[in-house]
């Protein structure tokens, strides 16, 4: 019988269904090698997250061997997959989850030209629009930290608190991401990629342009609020 609510123990089945789901879609973008990276997922309406297990292939990943914890990144005893080590970063998305409620998704991978930038400890400036509408300035670094407790998590909070931007590159390491849910979560983290090939790219070029402020946010401002709206009256 299980410990939960019905209410909550479908929300924690959804969860666990999505956030394996969506780690294909890191190898499907080539932001992960091997085992590293991750994916969390709050569980909506309790003070619960999934996420996947240490070392398990992603081909092997699945709704059942995904690991369930409560906020303080302890795996809840004897609930589905709690035989297994959750990932190496649960420290870090539990201290997220903790002080950022209205962050409902996390991930980490280790995607080359993210990470490279992280290596250099070197913002990531916004040069292009694309940059603009999705992270509404520069993918700022977070400091250098351990993993093993929650100083990512302490990283990550601090830098991106009262920032626009979804992604934070920590120093040294990679980038870590957050959304609304754990789609919104894998989204920046194939965008924050994307945007660091392509101004990799620039600077080989020559030196970007940076874009007006003014611009950067009227950029932001629709791409947030307008783009991909149905416009008022549109039929159903």
């Amino acid at each position: 019988m299980s410990r939960f609510t019905p209410s909550v123990q479908s929300a924690i089945d959804r969860t666990r269904e999505r956030v394996a789901e969506l780690h294909a879609e890191l190898t499907r973008y080539r932001l992960v090698v091997w085992t590293g990276g991750n994916v969390s997922g709050r569980v909506p309406g309790a003070d619960l997250f999934v996420i996947k297990p240490s070392g398990v292939d992603y081909a092997d990943l699945a709704p059942e061997n995904m690991i369930l914890c409560d906020l303080d990144g302890e795996v809840v005893p004897g609930t589905t997959g709690s035989e297994r080590s959750p990932s190496s970063d649960t420290a870090a998305h539990a201290y997220v989850y903790r002080h950022m409620p209205e962050v409902g998704g996390v991930v980490h991978t280790h995607s080359t030209y993210a990470t490279a930038w992280a290596s250099r400890g070197e913002p990531i400036p916004c040069v292009i629009t694309a940059m603009a509408d999705e992270f509404g300035g520069q993918v700022p670094v977070g400091p250098f930290a351990i993993i093993g407790d929650d100083s990512i998590g302490r990283g990550i909070v601090d830098t991106l608190t009262g920032h626009r931007s979804r992604a934070v590159l920590m120093r040294n390491h990679g980038p870590f991401t957050i959304g609304k849910d754990p789609r919104d979560a894998v989204k920046a983290a194939v965008m924050v990629e994307d945007v660091a090939r392509t101004v990799h790219v620039a600077r080989q070029l020559g030196d970007p342009l940076d874009i007006p402020q003014e611009a950067v946010d009227s950029l932001f401002d629709r791409y947030q609020n307008v783009y991909g709206q149905q416009p008022q009256g549109a039929l159903k």
